[in-house]
């Protein structure tokens, strides 16, 4: 077989469809593993994907940039596992099957029943997978899809059994009363890592009120929150001892304290005017000045410090609850507060509460009054106050985030609910506690998958002490970070993280193996056969089902000391769990150690940066940390998040999300791939149609090179093997590009091995217009001619060279255009070539074949180039139009004796007919240097004028020079001296009189800008010229055909053509030409010069 003929038009999707089935009827994924099996080990560990619902183009980023370095190093003859995972366990499962169900709360799962809730959790679980299994494969993403792990598994869940006993037997399990977040609608609360997933812009009733202070006739304490639900748990008064307060009277003569800067502090004044972090519709915020001038104005009686004020008791605004009488706080009571008689209404008192464990003042002036109202039981903060301190806890909230009995006509209404807002407010200003309400806009916590509005809630959980964190700390140290800013950002977390908590009171996830007992103390067990061994009831129940509720919760325990009866708590684990343990989990840790230590720790892993140092990150390295004392994973590459075109988030009520299927027909997984791999992963990909079509654009690039050469190859029968030839064979122009294509393989192992394929992709990016607009475009006559000789025969050897090795170097990031172009170019010429271009070893560079000197040279000739090409755009001269002369300078005598040497390249791409080295670049261009005024002022102020007047006295050419070489200046004035850089100076080029020139620091070039008549008629045939050419390609012939032209033409064209015949016929490959007109095969009319022309071409047979 030969190289076949390839239709520049070109369907990727169709064919990418083929390929799939190709590789799956050859079984090239079996293949491969096969050749690698028993060759050094490569792995990685998959990020499991949350089996959920149908892929979005941001999973695709991670998924492509771990297929790319597998394949890579598949390539590199190492055996992989290719296993990935698919996370299961959670509320985002659990939310989605309550939408399905129609259910609101908690209380209609257990309605419902748990049992059939649990298995259809499941049953979704197993359904997208299956789903996502296939997107995954349509991406090329070469996994062992019979062998995914599920985080739901036994092994899964075992295994973290098995790392929290590990856990309790060194007494770092605990459970634990905390104020945490809390969704209503979901009856869970969220960890530390959680919360800040789900943040949103919103805008709260925010409330100024007052707070009557005791034994002080008519005088305040004024208070500032966006929750007022709160206030109803309100406990003490926080103030900063070093701050200034005044005492301000008001209209009514009632007396106010609070911070002095707050007074005519703007708040958010800035979100206003930048409409930052501000909501449409939302007024500006008024100052507290404002505030009471509107309510008739004030006076400032007096200042005082903070630490004046601490010791004042106050009344709360709803001390007429029964909770705030409760004796040790409500609904959980301290012992010892209530035996001292401690309850919220006689703990009222203005307290100084520090700083935080950072060092930073916890009550500061700015956005509130300088005086917080602290709730123990409603806030984490405040909490830990509360609790150092000795104050009582008041907590109002049930799991639905619904007022509870104790706090009277609010019994039963949800506290995020805007009608128990108003109905707070409205009975605040009844009862005069509010002075002024308004929408304040801010960041709040929101539940990442319901969506609710999340509260703080004092509640039970079950906790990892973490204060074996510098296990952690250590093991940092010893992973690659890629980005390297990773390392310090993990640091960063464990440096400022709480403990763990790790209990969800929620259906579907780890059922976290901790049975408690009648004496409070509880046990964890640590692995199937040890709860068979402890279990003295409902064994018989459980066997033979999953570690999930309920079957789990049938099963009591015998305590191994106590001997008493123990019932599993209800929680399930914080899934974080279930991805952490995956490094053991999946490779047998608990059944089969030689595995396990034959593949761990794995070489590299890949997941989207944001969020994940306190996710899945922390519980890789904190579970490893516990289990082995050692990092799982050497090398990490983070990426940063896919977003709309526009910069926006991609959102589904916006309507500008788009799914993967979506893409991946409508522009193709080889685009998609491209985009992903050529993005910093650093910074957010904005993904659209528009950025693909660009990308697109490239990808079509290289299949027209690859069109190009298959064509001509075809029709002449290249064989690789049979036309063979020598060095003295290649042109310099081969040589060039043959060192570019080594340097350009030497590269890719480089960046590949670094883990940035987005280097190998710029640099491929710069290698394929290289090939494609110069040595392809600079060698295509070679290709024309009719001579089979060894001119023609070294430019189908070195253009099959480039491409063929070119397609394996790109064939893990584009691994379908490059199976496509193998098959053809390779398979068919040798068919004992592997049958897969992915069966191939990843190319080796040819240090012999680059010659950096080369190089050097031929990039200066092209960069002069570039510059005469600009310089005629600058004088607007179309590239069709002769000039006589291009004069050049360049300091250099190796580079500019070389594009003299070869200056008839210079000639034929800038289309002129002289080439001039000059001694001095001014003969060619002069430079205006000014002083970059805004600059210069920041930077030296008061002396701008001077160096404005020294640089009026200097040459711009002497200032120039002397940045060049040096890159900088020195100007000295009055006994100074300062050094001028180029980003201080405006440096604007002229073009000497005739000319139109341009240039850098090494280069400058000028084309002379007079037109002869003879020039003037080369100009017009070579417009011709490029109309015929348009027109061959609207009849649809092949670009080998030669033709005969027929033409109605008069005067001053039929006098050019006549002039410049031989030039014409060359360039249209036309054989004859005829000055009368005939239709041919087909024909066209164009006005030219103000003169109707007509033209006929037919196809000569030949």
């Amino acid at each position: 077989m030969s190289i076949k003929k390839v239709d520049a038009k070109i369907d990727f999707v169709t064919e990418e469809k083929k390929i799939l089935e190709f590789w799956k009827k050859h079984n090239v994924f079996e293949k491969r593993k096969a050749l690698n099996a028993g060759k050094p080990r490569w792995s990685f560990i998959d990020g499991p994907i949350t089996a959920n619902n149908p892929m979005g183009v941001h999973h695709a980023w991670g998924r492509t940039l771990k297929d790319i370095y597998n394949r890579y190093k598949a390539m590199n003859g190492y055996e992989l596992r290719y296993q990935q995972g698919f996370d299961c366990q959670g509320l985002w499962v659990e939310v989605e099957v309550e939408k399905e169900l129609g259910f609101k709360s908690k209380k209609d799962v257990e309605k419902f029943g748990i049992e059939k809730f649990v298995n259809m959790c499941k049953e979704r679980v197993y359904k997208y997978s299956k789903i996502q299994t296939e997107q995954s494969k349509r991406l090329g993403y070469w996994m062992d899809w019979d062998n995914s792990y599920f985080t739901m598994s036994d092994e899964n869940n075992y295994t973290i059994w098995g790392f929290l006993k590990k856990l309790f037997d060194e007494n770092k399990v605990y459970r634990g009363s905390d104020v945490v977040p809390w969704s209503g609608r979901s009856g869970t609360s969220y960890s530390q890592m959680e919360i800040i997933e789900g943040r949103k812009l919103v805008s709260h009733k925010a409330v100024f009120v007052r707070f009557p202070i005791r034994d002080r006739e008519n005088e305040y304490l004024l208070i500032w929150t966006t929750t007022p639900w709160t206030l109803t748990s309100n406990v003490i008064a926080g103030v900063n001892k070093n701050l200034d307060y005044v005492k301000v009277k008001a209209s009514d003569d009632s007396i106010y304290y609070f911070a002095k800067e707050n007074l005519e502090f703007k708040r958010l004044d800035k979100q206003f005017k930048e409409k930052k972090q501000w909501i449409d519709g939302v007024p500006k915020l008024k100052t507290i000045s404002q505030i009471f001038k509107e309510r008739g104005g004030y006076e400032i009686v007096d200042t005082i410090k903070g630490k004046d004020m601490v010791g004042w008791t106050y009344d709360g605004p709803f001390d007429h609850f029964d909770a705030q009488s409760e004796l040790g706080g409500y609904p959980y009571s301290d012992d010892n507060l209530a035996e001292a008689g401690k309850t919220g209404k006689t703990q009222h008192e203005v307290i100084n509460p520090g700083k935080d464990n950072m060092g930073n003042d916890i009550v500061v002036a700015g956005e509130g009054t300088g005086i917080v109202h602290m709730a123990p039981g409603c806030g984490d903060i405040d909490h830990k106050i509360g609790d150092k301190l000795g104050f009582v806890n008041i907590a109002p909230l049930d799991e639905e985030s619904k007022f509870t009995g104790k706090f009277d006509w609010l019994k039963g209404k949800k506290a995020t609910d805007p009608t128990t807002v108003d109905l707070i407010l409205e009975d605040l200003k009844e009862r005069e506690f509010l002075l002024h309400v308004e929408d304040y806009p801010h960041i709040y916590p929101h539940c990442w998958r319901s969506g609710d509005e999340l509260v703080f809630r004092l509640v039970d959980e079950w906790y990892i002490n973490m204060d074996w964190r510098d296990k952690i700390k250590n093991i940092v140290d010893d992973i690659n970070w890629i980005p390297d800013w990773g390392q310090e950002r993990e640091h960063e977390w464990l440096d400022n993280m709480g403990d763990w908590m790790i209990s969800k009171k929620r259906f579907w996830g780890l059922a976290l193996p901790i049975w408690t007992f009648e004496d409070d103390s509880f046990y964890v067990v640590g692995s199937r056969e040890e709860l068979k061994e402890l279990a003295c009831e409902g064994w018989d129940d459980f066997d033979g089902q999953t570690p999930h509720r309920p079957w789990i919760d049938k099963v009591k325990i015998k305590h191994p000391k106590s001997g008493l009866v123990g019932t599993r708590i209800k929680d399930v684990g914080n899934p974080w769990l279930d991805a952490g343990i995956v490094p053991f989990s999946t490779l047998n840790y608990n059944d089969d150690k030689t595995y396990w230590d034959a593949w761990f720790p794995a070489e590299f892993v890949v997941e989207s940066f944001p969020g994940q140092f306190r996710n899945w990150f922390y519980s890789l390295l904190a579970m490893s940390a516990m289990m082995e004392e050692r990092a799982p994973f050497k090398n990490l590459l983070g990426h940063a998040l896919v977003k709309a075109e526009d910069g926006r988030d991609m959102h589904k009520s916006w309507g500008n999300t788009i799914w993967f299927d979506d893409a991946a027909e409508k522009m193709g997984v080889d685009v998609m791939r491209w985009m992903y791999t050529a993005q910093n992963p650093e910074h957010n990909l904005l993904f659209g149609y528009d950025n693909g079509n660009e990308v697109r654009k490239k990808l079509i690039q290289l299949w027209n090179s690859y069109s190009f050469f298959a064509t001509y190859a075809a029709v002449d029968g290249f064989d690789p093997i049979k036309d063979q030839i020598s060095e003295n064979d290649l042109q310099l122009m081969d040589k060039w590009i043959l060192s570019k294509l080594h340097s350009f393989i030497k590269d890719s192992e480089i960046s590949l091995n670094e883990f940035r394929a987005d280097k190998l992709m710029r640099k491929f990016e710069i290698f394929l217009e290289e090939l494609s607009n110069w040595y392809i475009r600079r060698s295509r006559r070679r290709f024309w001619k009719s001579e089979d000789d060894n001119d023609k025969k070294a430019a189908y050897q070195v253009l099959y060279e480039v491409l063929a090795t070119s397609i394996k170097v790109l064939a893990p990031i584009l691994p379908f255009v490059t199976e496509e172009i193998y098959q053809n170019l390779i398979c068919n010429l040798d068919k004992n070539s592997p049958e897969s271009i992915h069966l191939c070893d990843y190319p080796k560079a040819d240090e012999s074949k680059i010659n950096n000197e080369l190089i050097e040279k031929i990039d200066a000739l092209r960069k002069l180039v570039e510059y005469g090409r600009s310089a005629r755009n600058k004088a607007n001269i179309k590239i069709r139009q002769p000039l006589s002369e291009l004069s050049f300078h360049i300091e250099d005598d190796n580079i500019a004796d070389f594009i003299v040497d070869q200056q008839g390249i210079v000639l034929d791409e800038l289309n002129v007919k002289t080439l001039i080295r000059v001694e001095l670049a001014s003969e060619l261009i002069k430079y205006d240097v000014k002083p970059n005024l805004p600059l210069l002022g920041q930077k030296f102020g008061k002396d701008l004028n001077m160096i404005r007047k020294c640089l009026t006295n200097i040459d711009s050419m002497e200032i120039l020079d002397e940045i060049r070489k040096s890159k900088k200046y020195k100007l000295e004035f009055e006994n100074k001296q300062i050094f001028l850089l180029r980003e201080d100076l405006l440096i604007d080029s002229i073009s000497n009189e005739g000319l139109s020139s341009n240039g850098d620091d090494s280069i400058t070039v000028g084309i002379t800008l007079k037109l002869d008549n003879n020039l003037i008629m080369e100009g017009i045939v070579r417009d011709i010229i490029r109309q015929v050419q348009t027109m061959r390609k609207n009849a649809n012939f092949a670009v080998e055909d030669r033709i005969k032209i027929y033409m109605d033409i008069e005067g001053t064209i039929k006098d050019a053509i006549h002039s410049f015949e031989e030039l014409f016929k060359n360039e249209v490959l036309a054989t004859e030409i005829y000055y009368e007109f005939n239709e041919g095969d087909f024909s066209d009319k164009f006005v030219m010069n103000g003169q109707e022309v007509q033209f006929g071409l037919k196809r000569v047979k030949i």
